[in-house]
């Protein structure tokens, strides 16, 4: 076994028992804790809980691929996901806090005082979190594709298998101490090998600053993309592809969407009082800017490097013989692809898709190998070459297809760096996608064994019932979530702006109403979030799975901006409803004007 395979599994494996020793360690023995954690995690370590549940595989993995092929544009995510966060730690997570239920679907049961609504919210926190997990299970298998050297699908079984552990054994409590260690191992792995690669080719040491440095030529990394993009045939790095409505519509989605997501709220109650919710919040968003600021020097040093690895010094290409060991390791793992089209032996990298298909693509060496369609599975078996064209001012076809979620992952490997900075960047990204997938899963058996048994079923069940119905649905969540990550429909980031977009157009206005419109009552909440819900369920469903084309979008609006869309009739909806719908009781009312007097920061009532 090799060295770096050694570092590998080591660094990955003691991570692993470190999880797993926190999970027994701190095991839920109530409902209480196994919810919420008791109620009784500090504000520091809840703000690292909280970072590492909301800095899911999407930022970690996905988000500096996505910058690094699509340039400017993924600045929404940037802008969506971040202020988000501010837009719920300012404006929904201390009101939730002080009215005292620790679900979304709690809240919204008890606020529009109807089981059906409750019902709703239910279902719209499974759909969420389900679409929400997939691409975190996606994201575990492709960091044990090429560290652990097992394919996809085995890859993600192992991430459900460490899940169950900590997840079912441990509950909230067992997630939350689990979460603060995720925190410290992603960060850190996220930072070392950022550091290096600003220095490396900056010669600055902070990538926030790495990024407008000059480079040797005197160019800005910026500047000298946006000739290196031209050169091979690409937009401009920082130009932007989408248009300015559809920035929009995705900023907001993402945004509003973050203050919609269950198991972020909810973390919001494993502190003792309103006041430690503001703090943790507050640790929460500067753990968060750690990795988040980071992140644009990344995705374009990545990709600086990788067109000067392929394409070489004179950029005609490299000779498939001399490239580097990094580029045949991924090559095995099935998640870069490189076909010879005019057989000269040289790796080329320009505009336009080097192969279509639904799969990854099954070339070793520049040929056709069956021996990876039968590791990979039949969605391998679909691919299909296009003509040998140049495209823009490219000088030769592209060749190879590149995965956008291995760039973080590769980008230690691309620029030679140690072999314990290479095996800490999988860690870490094990660490990512294994924090929130936890969180997801536990808000789908919370709403399952709180809100729907509990509050609907069966009232009278004992908290050991509750505590086992619980369990038995994390692990029904698990197996589920396991099928959508061997099944993903998307990359890691594309698949979580789905879900975001769908807890923008339910949740997020049900509960802004619940919280500032006294008048809103339960007949506009359900009117809201099923029109919400249902149309942007739809516009997802049939641009994505069943072959809408960009002509057909509405206004040019993508599937992962609809949720604004979404949010906005739900929105209408729900106050045209409302308005002519008796309004809500008079308790129910004051309900709502005592939760948003900010008097002290005590413990919250308990409604």
């Amino acid at each position: 076994m090799a060295t770096q395979d050694i570092l590998n599994f080591v660094f990955i494996g003691a991570s692993f028992a470190l999880y797993i020793g926190i999970a027994v360690w701190a095991r839920a023995g109530s409902t209480k804790e196994f919810y919420v954690a008791g109620g009784g995690v500090p504000p520091l370590a809840n703000g690292m809980a909280t970072a590492a549940d909301w800095m899911s595989a999407a930022s970690f993995i996905s988000l500096a691929g996505i910058i690094s092929f699509i340039g400017r544009d993924g600045a929404a995510y940037l802008m969506g996901w971040t202020g988000g966060y501010v837009m719920l730690a300012m404006c929904l997570a201390p009101y939730l806090r002080k009215f005292g239920k620790f679900t979304v679907p709690d809240f919204v049961g008890d606020r529009y005082y109807s089981d059906t609504a409750r019902l709703i919210a239910v279902v719209c926190t499974i759909i969420i979190s389900f679409t929400y997990v997939a691409g975190q299970m996606r994201g575990v298998g492709i960091v044990f594709s090429r560290f652990l050297h097992v394919d996809i699908n085995t890859g993600v079984i192992l991430g459900m298998a460490i899940v169950f552990f900590y997840a079912v054994l441990g509950g909230m409590k067992g997630i939350t101490y689990t979460q603060v260690a995720q925190y410290v191992v992603l960060i850190l792995a996220f930072t070392v090998p950022a550091l290096f690669l600003s220095f490396q080719i900056t010669g600055h040491i902070l990538p926030q600053t790495g990024l407008g440095a000059a480079l040797a030529d005197g160019q800005s990394v910026l500047a000298t993309l946006d000739g290196l993009s031209t050169e091979l045939g690409f937009a401009e790095y920082t130009a932007g592809k989408k248009s300015t409505l559809d920035m929009f519509f995705l900023t907001a989605a993402l945004m509003c969407g973050t203050a919609g997501l269950p198991h972020v709220i909810v973390r919001f109650f494993t502190v003792p009082t309103v006041k430690d919710a503001r703090s943790s919040a507050g640790w929460a968003l500067m753990f968060i800017a750690i990795l988040y600021t980071a992140i644009p020097g990344v995705a374009a040093f990545g990709k600086y490097n990788l067109i000067n690895t392929v394409n070489g010094a004179d950029k005609t290409g490299t000779a498939y013989s001399e490239m580097p060991t990094w580029f045949k390791n991924w090559e095995n793992s099935g998640l870069i692809g490189w076909k010879d089209y005019n057989g000269d032996g040289k790796v080329q990298y320009a505009a336009g898709k080097a192969f279509e298909g639904k799969g990854k693509p099954a070339f070793v060496g520049g040929v056709d190998d069956e021996s990876a369609r039968g590791q990979y599975g039949e969605r391998l078996t679909t691919n299909h070459f296009e003509s040998n064209k140049p495209v823009g001012n490219a000088p030769f076809a592209n060749e190879i297809y590149v995965d956008r979620d291995i760039m973080v992952l590769a980008n230690p490997e691309i620029a030679s760096l140690p072999g314990w900075v290479i095996a800490l960047v999988a860690a870490g990204a094990v660490a990512a996608a294994l924090s929130t997938a936890a969180g997801l899963l536990l808000v789908i058996s919370t709403a399952i064994s709180h809100d729907l048994m509990k509050k609907v079923v069966n009232p009278n069940i004992t908290d050991k019932q509750e505590l086992m119905y619980a369990r038995l649905a994390a692990i029904v969540a698990i197996c589920i979530a396991g099928y959508f990550g061997i099944n993903p429909p998307g990359f890691v980031a594309i698949v979580v702006a789905l879900a975001f977009g769908l807890a923008a157009s339910s949740f997020f206005p049900a509960i802004i109403m619940g919280i500032f419109m006294k008048r809103m009552n339960s007949q506009g909440a359900i009117a809201g979030m099923v029109v919400g819900l249902g149309s942007t369920m739809a516009y997802i469903i049939y641009f994505k799975f069943m072959g809408g084309t960009k002509d057909e979008l509405f206004m040019g609006i993508s599937p992962e901006g609809f949720g604004t869309v979404g949010m906005i009739l739900n929105f209408i909806t729900a106050i045209i409803v409302s308005s002519m719908t008796p309004p809500p009781p008079a308790e129910i009312q004051a309900i709502v004007e005592d939760i948003r007097i900010p008097r002290g920061a005590g413990e919250a009532h308990d409604h």
